[in-house]
């Protein structure tokens, strides 16, 4: 991890790494490690995240999930990070400038970069603008961004770009049949594809208390998203990012016809304003 005054980046890193930061009473708590089931001599990690604060008020939060089924996945997601920050950096002593452009240009940059490696490659990628209480996500894929209150409303969240995730937004297939159904390792659009879209959300307004969550697919195909909301919705941010990582690898090391449990890597980011 390499932390500066503008950005920290979790970038594929074995052994796995936590991130903390904290400033003006809000707080980010991340973590990022490859699959449990990956040997000893296999020590890559497909996800990466990133953390950019433009102001005080401004920041952007990132997480991008290689495709596992493709090659380079690793690198893929590594580009699409350091797209989106190098267009985050091309505007950072522009105070007028939006963020909303960059955020886009990155992933436009990402998208064609990844396509050029001419490997088939391709990556997820979920980011998540905040501007002075405003909130606005952009995504491609199957990585996933959720708000929610502290009394567990779920605010805003993300619909999966893939069979299962339009079928649960649909209300054709249940959150917990989604996560053991034979189609949920399908994606139908990512980074390095000439069909790839962006998906912009709207703009909501985050209260005090409200927790944001960004994520990878290893968080979210191992937990229930009302799993995930009663660990996040209150209590310290510190604490939450511990239980979701310790049940999210529990789950993934224990076989059960009753619980999820897909081996991969994760990485994920907790955002509270205050």
């Amino acid at each position: 991890m390499v932390d500066g005054q503008q950005a920290s980046f979790l970038l594929g890193e074995n052994p796995p790494k936590d991130l903390r930061l904290s400033w003006s009473g809000k707080s980010v708590f991340g973590y990022s490690g490859r699959s449990p089931e990956k040997s000893d001599s296999d020590h890559s990690n497909e996800d990466a995240a990133l953390v950019f604060k433009r102001s005080e008020d401004e920041i952007v939060l990132a997480v991008a999930d290689g495709a596992g089924g493709l090659p380079s996945g690793s690198q893929a997601s590594r580009i699409a990070i350091e797209s989106l920050y190098q267009a985050l950096m091309d505007i950072h002593e522009d105070p007028q400038a939006l963020l909303r452009s960059a955020i886009i240009t990155g992933l436009d940059r990402g998208d064609e970069t990844i396509r050029e490696l001419g490997v088939g490659a391709g990556t997820t990628m979920t980011v998540v603008c905040i501007e002075h209480g405003l909130m606005r996500a952009f995504h491609v894929g199957d990585s996933g961004a959720l708000v929610t209150g502290s009394r567990g409303k779920i605010k805003f969240q993300t619909i999966a770009h893939s069979p299962t995730g339009y079928a649960v937004a649909s209300g054709m297939m249940g959150d917990k049949e989604a996560l053991t159904h034979e189609d949920r390792h399908f994606v139908s659009n990512l980074l390095g594809r000439e069909d790839m879209r962006i998906e912009i959300g709207n703009s909501i307004t985050l209260s005090p208390q409200d927790t944001v969550l960004l994520a990878s697919d290893g968080l979210t195909d191992n937990l229930t998203t009302g799993e995930i909301v009663e660990f996040v919705r209150k209590g310290e941010l510190n604490s939450a990012a511990q239980r979701l990582q310790s049940l999210a690898l529990h789950r993934m090391q224990t076989e059960s016809i009753h619980k999820p449990s897909k081996p991969d890597d994760m990485t994920f980011l907790l955002y509270r304003p205050r």
